[in-house]
């Protein structure tokens, strides 16, 4: 880590060019003390924001000009009333030069719960440029998911420096979780719960909480655990609340719940609360006992997440994050180019075989691209469906063979579709024989585009890989391969080049 820290500038009288400035920008600033009408937090007609909750490009400008004119107290009365949130994404706005002048402007403002909504790349960029003691002091405000998941981005010896000055207790914490593979539910988990003993009643179970419980950390529910720490039941804190307090908790706790091993992939975690509709749900480890807590709030980024990287596997991206660095983005892409450059070569291979052919009937050199289009994104829309399937549980190796045949007969009147409508097209272009080879080699594509696209996902899938990792790249080569043969082949064995 550098050495760079931030620090809130001293606080001095307000210049009347700061004056002049703040009363320009009236329209977007409201006075945070005003009382009547929306506070500035509210997200109700705030006009820091658009219609889509988006800091709007005034604001975001205004903030800008007076940082770069220096006008450090102007820029934290503009940016004090902001959520957390926003806070994280005007400076993931800014560009990577401004970031750490906009950090130590508004110093104050950069509690934990901004460091906690920044981007990855973005808030590793921060933690590198601050001392271990300043990082420290942030972990030790953080849930323990967002601490661990603050440290995990650092360096080695960054992640030793920092946890040097974190009390024992947290550092405690962190560590366990960092000893769990990356994205599972031991790393993400909170470990911060209630856990009681199923034979206090309902009242013995509020004065404990009453007294004994830290409300900062937020919870839905109180686990029940046995003499083992096992979890054997679960009380909302609804059912609590409206129970009389001389009930025994074993008589209204819902013995019925979800648990979750510290090894889930959060993949697997983020379908199950989907498909139970889960608010929170006890982690146990290998021996059963409760570890930890998983709750909704934390699913949500997890499903968010997963979902925009399975998007990005499919294009090869990579991260897909306009904050990652460019050396990174460039390593993540170019490899799935390369790869591509060489599945082209075997669709270049094909026309070869037939360039005596192509060079008698110029029309199917014409043509010969739309067989391949259309084939190519019959099978990627196959592919989407696959591995979306794939990935929530729909398809699975007891329906593998169902989804198969449905997605085949889909494709062949998919198939019959395209091929009337170009064959007709090709034989007033052309001649009625080169449009009755087109139609049948469409068919035979788009056929071949369907089977692809959902079985090579399957494929993939059954040898432990990712299914959206590279399956587009193997279903164009497929689709323009198999594209390109069928039409030049079915026009040398049909006579219309000799």
């Amino acid at each position: 880590m550098s050495g760079l820290a931030f620090h809130a500038p001293a606080p001095r009288p307000m210049r009347m060019a700061d004056e002049d400035r703040l009363e320009e920008q009236k329209v977007l600033v409201a006075d945070p003390h005003e009382d009547d009408g929306p506070h500035p937090d509210d997200r109700i007609d705030d006009e820091r924001h658009d219609e889509e909750n988006r800091l709007k490009p005034e604001f975001f400008h205004a903030v800008i000009d007076a940082l770069e004119a220096g006008e450090e107290p102007l820029v934290y009365d503009l940016v004090e009333p902001l959520h957390p949130a926003d806070i994280a994404d005007l400076i993931e706005l800014s560009d990577r030069d401004q970031r750490s002048k906009l950090a130590a402007a508004i110093s104050d403002l950069m509690s934990s719960d901004v460091i906690a909504e920044l981007n990855d790349h973005v808030r590793e960029e921060m933690m590198e440029a601050l001392e271990p003691e300043a990082v420290a002091t942030i972990v030790e405000q953080l849930e323990t998911d967002d601490a661990v998941q603050l440290i995990e981005d650092l360096d080695k010896d960054d992640q030793r420096a920092v946890l040097a000055e974190v009390e024992a207790e947290d550092r405690a914490a962190i560590e366990s979780a960092l000893a769990y593979p990356d994205e599972t539910a031991g790393r993400l988990m909170n470990r911060h719960f209630v856990a009681i003993p199923e034979h206090m009643t309902v009242g013995d179970l509020i004065d404990y909480m009453r007294d004994q419980i830290d409300l900062t950390h937020e919870f839905f529910e109180v686990f029940v655990v046995d003499e083992r720490h096992h979890p054997v039941g679960t009380c909302g804190l609804s059912w609590i609340l409206t129970t009389p307090r001389n009930i025994a908790l074993a008589d209204v706790m819902k013995r019925d719940q979800t648990l979750i091993p510290v090894t889930m992939d959060q993949e697997e975690l983020g379908l199950m609360f989907q498909k139970y509709g889960l608010i929170s749900a006890a982690v146990v480890d290998e021996s059963g006992r409760l570890v930890g807590q998983m709750t909704v709030d934390d699913v949500v980024h997890i499903i968010s997440e997963e979902a925009g990287e399975d998007v990005l596997l499919l294009s090869g991206a990579g991260d897909g994050d306009i904050n990652e660095p460019i050396r990174e983005a460039y390593g993540s892409r170019v490899r799935w180019l390369v790869a591509n450059l060489g599945t082209a070569v075997v669709g270049s291979a094909i026309i070869f075989m037939f360039g005596a052919a192509i060079e008698k009937l110029v029309a199917l050199a014409v043509l010969m691209p739309i067989v391949a289009s259309i084939g190519g994104n019959a099978g990627t829309q196959t592919m989407a469906v696959a591995v979306r399937a794939i990935a929530t549980n729909q398809m699975t190796r007891a329906n593998t063979w169902r989804i198969v045949g449905r997605e085949l007969h889909v494709a062949v009147l998919n198939g019959a579709t395209i091929a009337v409508l170009i064959g007709i097209a090709t034989g007033l272009l052309f001649t009625p024989e080169l449009g009755g080879v087109i139609a049948v080699a469409m068919i035979i594509n788009i056929i071949i585009a369907g089977l692809a696209g959902v079985l090579v996902p399957v494929i993939f899938e059954r040898l432990d890989q990712d299914p959206a990792v590279a399956s587009s790249v193997f279903v164009t080569m497929i689709t323009d391969s198999m594209g390109f043969f069928a039409f030049l082949g079915l026009a040398v064995a049909s006579g219309l080049v000799s």
